[in-house]
C-alpha cells in the first residue's frame, strides 16, 4: 500500500448520505493497483457552499465525486463545466486543475462508454429510453452529443419531466425525440421499433428484485437492452430480455465506467477497469 504523506493527493465523494457508497472501495484499489499517492473519501455534507469553500482552501485536493442531493446544485459553486455537463445541467464530478473548479457529468461518458464496450451499434439506431429523471437526462444526452443515433422516444411517468427533457433534447442537440406516458400502450409502440432500449427508472433494484416495467413478450432477438440498476448485478428485465435473445448490458458496466472516468481524469492514467469491475462484483456477489 502507498504511503500516505504530505504529498499525497485527495479525491472524494459529497452528498448525503455516502455511507453505502461504493466509491472508496473502487477508488482506493485502483489506486493501490497502480501506486498512485492518492486517497479517496467519503464525506457526509449538507451545507454544499462550506465545503465548496473548504475544498478551494485546501491543496492537496484533486478531485471529488457529487452524489444525492447536490449534482444540480454545485453547478453555481464552479468555475467552469464541461458542454455535455452543462447541457445536461447537473455535475457528479469536480477536478481542481491549479485551483480552477471544473465540473464533468462521467454518469453520460460512463453510459455511452458501457454500450460502446459492448459493441452494441448506436449510429442510425432507434432508441427507446424509460424514465426521464436525473440518469435518464443524462445518458440522452450522452447519446445526442456523443453518438450518432437516428432517433430517441423518452417513456417516462413524470410528464413535466418528460416533456422538459424532450424539448431540452430538441433545442440544445436538434436529435429526434417523441415522448410518451410510460405504460403498456407506448411500449407495445414502441419496442418493436427500437434498436436499444435503455431502462432507467428504480423498478427492478433491491429488494424490489422480482419488478420489471417491460412486459417480457414484447422483447425480441433485434432490440439491445440496458438496465442502469445495479442491484442486483441481472435484474429480471435483463434476465428476460437474455432469454428472449437480445444483447443485454448490466447496470454495474455503466456504474464502472463513470469511475472510471473519474478516476482517469484526476490522475492522468489509464485505469485498471478489471481492477474495480471485481470489487464492484464482489460487493453483490
Amino acid at each position: 500500500m502507498t504511503e500516505i504523506n504530505a504529498q499525497t493527493k485527495l479525491c472524494g465523494v459529497i452528498g448525503n448520505p455516502v455511507a453505502h457508497s461504493l466509491s472508496p472501495a473502487i477508488h482506493n484499489a485502483a489506486f493501490q493497483h497502480l501506486g498512485l499517492n492518492f486517497v479517496y473519501l467519503a464525506f457526509p455534507v449538507e451545507n454544499l457552499g462550506d465545503a465548496i469553500r473548504g475544498i478551494r482552501a485546501l491543496g492537496n485536493v484533486r478531485g471529488l465525486s457529487i452524489t444525492i442531493p447536490h449534482k444540480i446544485a454545485v453547478t453555481a459553486h464552479l468555475d467552469e463545466i464541461e458542454p455535455t455537463a452543462r447541457h445536461i445541467g447537473s455535475v457528479n464530478t469536480i477536478v481542481v486543475e491549479d485551483g480552477t473548479l471544473i465540473g464533468y457529468n462521467t454518469d453520460a461518458s460512463g453510459a455511452l462508454r458501457a454500450l460502446t464496450d459492448a459493441r452494441v451499434p448506436l449510429d442510425g439506431r432507434r432508441v427507446l429510453m424509460l424514465g426521464s429523471g436525473g440518469a435518464a437526462r443524462a445518458i440522452a444526452f450522452a447519446l445526442a452529443t456523443g453518438s450518432k443515433v437516428a432517433h430517441l422516444t423518452i417513456l417516462g411517468i413524470d410528464e413535466a419531466e418528460r416533456q422538459g427533457l424532450a424539448g431540452d433534447l430538441r433545442s440544445k442537440t436538434g436529435l429526434s425525440v417523441d415522448e410518451a406516458p410510460l405504460g403498456d400502450p407506448a411500449l407495445r409502440d414502441a419496442i418493436p421499433r427500437s434498436q436499444l432500449m435503455i431502462h432507467c427508472t428504480p423498478v427492478g433494484m433491491a429488494p424490489h428484485v422480482g419488478d420489471t416495467c417491460v412486459p417480457a413478450p414484447l422483447l425480441h432477438p433485434g432490440l439491445a437492452v440496458m438496465d442502469i440498476v445495479y442491484n442486483p448485478l441481472e435484474t429480471r428485465l435483463l434476465a428476460e430480455a437474455r432469454q428472449a435473445g437480445c444483447m443485454t448490458i448490466r447496470g454495474l458496466e455503466m456504474f464502472l465506467h463513470q469511475a472510471v472516468a473519474q478516476f482517469e481524469l484526476w490522475t492522468k492514467h489509464a485505469a485498471p477497469v478489471e481492477v474495480m469491475r471485481r470489487v464492484l462484483e464482489s460487493r453483490f456477489a
